[in-house]
């Protein structure tokens, strides 16, 4: 008989969920290349290990029971953690993390942040990068969750929090922009609060209500079209759909392709503090080469004016 250990193991998880997604022993014999007897047998050896029927026999269907379904969704945990557990004996072997992944805010310059992509190939390092397009309090909250190791352009003002390291990135200049199309690209300018609260503000909601500042203030009365994302944002004011103010550098090339134009306004200019985060590692030089290049390249000033302006080739 086997040990209740042995009962959890990945193998054993991976044939009571087969069983449990076709509904029939046949077919997960069939999948799994058993015989069908053989794929009887050990779920019954398991359900003695543990001391629990894992499925319901009285229904033609191969039906978890309560306690199998249970089983199933702690599994998950144990094989996440096994996961984790052979990706950091790799990286302390090797010194590099099997991989890596940025979470990146929509303001900052997309082609900088490829050319660092190309830089950090150009190792070639047993890394497998992996990025995260988010948006405002997105990036913070992927690096908290844990589902990135590095987040780039996160606001300056985020209370600290304990195990996470920020350090200062640069400015965004947010500039008023309207599509050529729009009423307000052809009135008289500065515009004023009265001109632009008889026209539609497009805001995204992450920012209204986090408070942070990064849409136009809303004016009494406005009508307003509040999208989820800054690039949603950004297309409905290509479409014409509405006005308000976007970073410089998500902007710049419909700017220069004539696409979108910029307005002047009498209220102030509008300016966001950016920032990296990481979450501090316990080991502090086993298996981080990835993210110490990363923040190698993070420090240096003119690679943080290039992720937060735009730059063109050619």
């Amino acid at each position: 008989m086997q040990n209740t250990r042995s009962a959890l193991s990945p193998e054993n998880l991976h044939l009571v969920d087969t069983v449990a997604r076709l509904g029939s022993m046949a077919a997960a014999a069939r999948e799994l290349g058993l015989v069908p007897s053989a794929l009887t047998y050990r779920v019954r050896q398991m359900e003695e290990s543990l001391d629990v029927l894992l499925f319901d026999r009285r229904s033609r269907r191969a039906q978890l029971t309560p306690a199998g379904a249970e089983l199933l969704r702690l599994g998950e945990h144990l094989l996440v953690e096994l996961d984790a557990v052979a990706l950091r004996v790799k990286r302390i072997a090797t010194g590099w993390e099997p991989q890596f992944t940025i979470a990146v805010e929509a303001l900052v310059a997309r082609n900088t942040l490829y050319e660092l992509c190309e830089a950090f190939y150009a190792l070639q390092a047993p890394t497998q990068l992996k990025l995260r397009a988010e948006t405002m309090s997105g990036t913070w909250e992927a690096l908290l969750n844990g589902q990135a190791d590095l987040a780039v352009g996160v606001m300056a003002d985020t209370p600290p929090v304990q195990g996470i390291h920020t350090a200062p990135l640069g400015e965004v200049e947010f500039i008023f922009v309207v599509a050529p199309h729009h009423p307000l690209a052809h009135a008289p300018q500065p515009l004023t609060d009265a001109q632009l609260q008889a026209h539609r503000v497009v805001a995204v909601a992450d920012s209204t209500r986090r408070g942070s500042g990064m849409t136009v203030g809303l004016l009494p009365g406005q009508d307003v079209l509040t999208v989820s994302t800054m690039e949603h944002k950004l297309e409905a004011q290509l479409r014409g759909l509405g006005c308000g103010f976007l970073p410089r550098p998500l902007v710049q090339p419909y700017l220069d392709s004539g696409r979108m134009v910029t307005c002047a306004v009498e209220r102030p200019t509008r300016r966001a503090r950016l920032a990296y985060a990481w979450r501090s590692q316990s080991s502090a030089a086993a298996g981080q080469k990835a993210l110490r290049w990363w923040l190698d390249q993070l420090k240096q000033p003119t690679t943080q004016r290039a992720l937060l302006h735009p730059h063109h080739h050619g």
